[in-house]
């Protein structure tokens, strides 16, 4: 299970979270059966998932992000509730790159870079609320940041790492997220530049064994922090053959009909690759229940 951590400044100018989404990343690699560069994608996006669920208020409330540069990997999808329940997928899970010139997976090449970050919030409204941006460089952190920038106009800085072993698996994954609140001035963005210039990255961070409150301290050490919640990202998907079905009424009945001549339909689950089977007799009874 994650671990998230949120602090607010003392002087209320600013909050940040800071998590450990170790077996969340490790889990979607289980699932997905990933390429090394593709775990890494999913790992920062579902990471980010879970940061921006925690900050959502009500308890049915969850957001989608998802992001496709045109590169190798195809579109990259992570939801989130504001229970910190998050779940994700790569297109193409398989893509495979070259380590790029500093020697790290080439999370960049792989998402690429011509294309946009959007993100949907479902707040139980009318309609979803739909916020855009173009990618910055793919490798997502600064992704995330530039949204929050260009489609809120949020002051924000966000942090994401994923360390892949050799065999494939996920040694560590997570993440930190700072956001200005309307109280801070020039002095707190000066400070806040000062601290994390030096800063280790966020797996080495979790490699040293950092729970996620003290890499909030270690981010921010010119802050007095306080602690003000705490969850647990897990990586949960709530699909069920009712809302597959429900997805299938959706298409039609003309599209039902066509489905019916098959002796078997199955419908396979993006998220926990968990299929659901049809028979004839079933589609039928779609048909006449929808």
């Amino acid at each position: 299970m994650g671990h998230l951590v949120r602090c607010i400044s003392e002087d209320g100018s600013l909050f940040i979270m800071a998590c450990d989404t170790s077996d969340v990343a490790e889990k979607a690699r289980e699932i997905h059966q990933t390429s090394k560069v593709c775990t890494a994608a999913l790992g920062r996006l579902l990471t980010a998932a879970a940061m921006m669920g925690a900050m959502l208020k009500g308890d049915n409330d969850s957001l989608t992000l998802k992001i496709n540069g045109g590169g190798p990997a195809g579109s990259v999808i992570a939801v989130a509730d504001s229970s910190c329940h998050v779940k994700g997928y790569v297109v193409n899970g398989n893509a495979e790159l070259p380590l790029n010139n500093l020697g790290k997976l080439d999370v960049g090449g792989a998402v690429g870079r011509d294309g946009s970050l959007t993100v949907i919030k479902d707040l139980g409204l009318s309609e979803p609320y739909v916020g855009q941006a173009p990618i910055v460089s793919g490798e997502i952190a600064e992704d995330i940041t530039s949204y929050f920038a260009v489609s809120e106009q949020t002051p924000t800085v966000c942090g994401l790492g994923v360390l892949v072993a050799q065999d494939k698996t996920v040694i560590t994954a997570g993440g930190f997220l700072i956001q200005l609140l309307p109280s801070a001035d020039d002095n707190t963005i000066t400070k806040i530049e000062n601290d994390i210039k030096d800063i280790k990255s966020v797996t080495s961070m979790l490699t040293d064994n950092l729970t996620p409150e003290e890499i909030c301290r270690k981010v921010l050490p010119s802050f007095n922090l306080q602690k003000l919640d705490e969850s647990f990202p897990v990586y949960r998907c709530d699909c069920s053959r009712e809302r597959v079905e429900k997805a299938l009424i959706s298409l039609g009945k003309n599209e039902l009909h066509d489905m019916a001549k098959e002796e078997n339909t199955k419908v396979s689950c993006q998220f926990c690759n968990k299929t659901y089977s049809f028979s004839e007799k079933d589609i039928l009874n779609l048909i006449k229940n929808s």
